[in-house]
């Protein structure tokens, strides 16, 4: 059974910092690409950041310079530092694991709020 578990989301006031951590279980994870998407009321799901098997990383244009992507193998965890949150950070963000054509996996979100 696949599970991806998001941890770590939470209140931050404007300009605030906050890590976020993702553990999969069920795949094999050094193989798969990770990523980290959110969706704001009333908008759709956009990507945020995602890193590749090999360490290679794309961060979504909003949150380039603040984002940053990264994971240990070793403890199946996917990582996503936020700093210089702003309002418009505040969302659900969902952990993704992909593999070729396979159906992705998503994790049930954990709730960000950038709020003073």
């Amino acid at each position: 059974q696949v599970q991806l578990v998001e941890s770590g989301g939470g209140l931050v006031q404007p300009g605030g910092s906050l890590r976020l951590s993702c553990a999969a279980s069920g795949i094999m994870f050094s193989i798969y690409t990770m990523g980290w998407y959110r969706q704001a009321p009333g908008k759709q799901r956009e990507l945020v950041a995602r890193i590749s098997s090999g360490g290679g990383t794309n961060t979504g244009d909003s949150v380039k310079g603040r984002f940053s992507i990264s994971r240990d193998n070793a403890k199946n965890t996917v990582y996503l530092q936020m700093n210089s949150l702003k309002p418009e950070d505040t969302a659900v963000y969902y952990c993704n694991a992909d593999y070729r054509s396979l159906a992705p996996y998503w994790g049930q979100g954990t709730q960000v709020t950038v709020s003073s």
